[in-house]
């Protein structure tokens, strides 16, 4: 008759890792195209006016930004409360707007530098007497397609949505 002798010392196996490395780089390849990086940190209180007609940019990687507003209550015990303009992000002076828009104006390819399109973010209690100074900079850097960002007028929303 045959003996059947039992292992005493009995060890588990070893976990198999060889699906790890693809769950680790689908997690990663997900978490790269979900996550948006924001690529301004405002300083000023951008609160935009509201207008009824209204229209979307094409190509946002031609759209250059120029906010408007009165600095961020963090910010309001060194610059104060009155409205200032922010080229990328800082703080700017007007003086600062014509070599902004050139050197924005210089990382752009040579057919896309008149695609260009500056976009004025202002806060809607910005007086005009900034804005008109931000366009005659713009103006003297050669920057002749302004765009100024507003939201959709409530009563606009709803012509948007049922599609006249």
């Amino acid at each position: 008759m045959a003996v059947i002798k039992k292992k005493k010392n009995k060890e588990l196996p070893a976990v198999n890792t060889s699906a790890l490395p693809d769950i680790v780089f689908m997690l990663l390849f997900f978490f790269m195209v979900a996550t948006v990086m924001r690529e301004v940190d405002l300083k000023v209180s951008v609160n935009k006016p509201q207008a009824t007609e209204i229209q979307k940019l094409e190509r946002k990687s031609l759209v250059t930004y120029i906010y408007a507003g009165s600095p961020r209550q963090k910010y309001q015990d060194k610059f104060g409360k009155t409205p200032r303009i922010q080229l990328n992000d800082a703080f700017a002076s007007l003086d600062d707007v014509q070599p902004f828009v050139i050197q924005e104006r210089e990382t752009k390819t040579e057919e896309e530098r008149p695609m260009m399109t500056m976009s004025i973010k202002a806060d809607k209690t910005v007086k005009m007497g900034l804005i008109s100074d931000i366009k005659l900079e713009l103006r003297k850097a050669q920057a002749y397609k302004i765009n100024y960002s507003s939201n959709p007028a409530k009563d606009a929303q709803a012509l948007y949505t049922s599609g006249y």
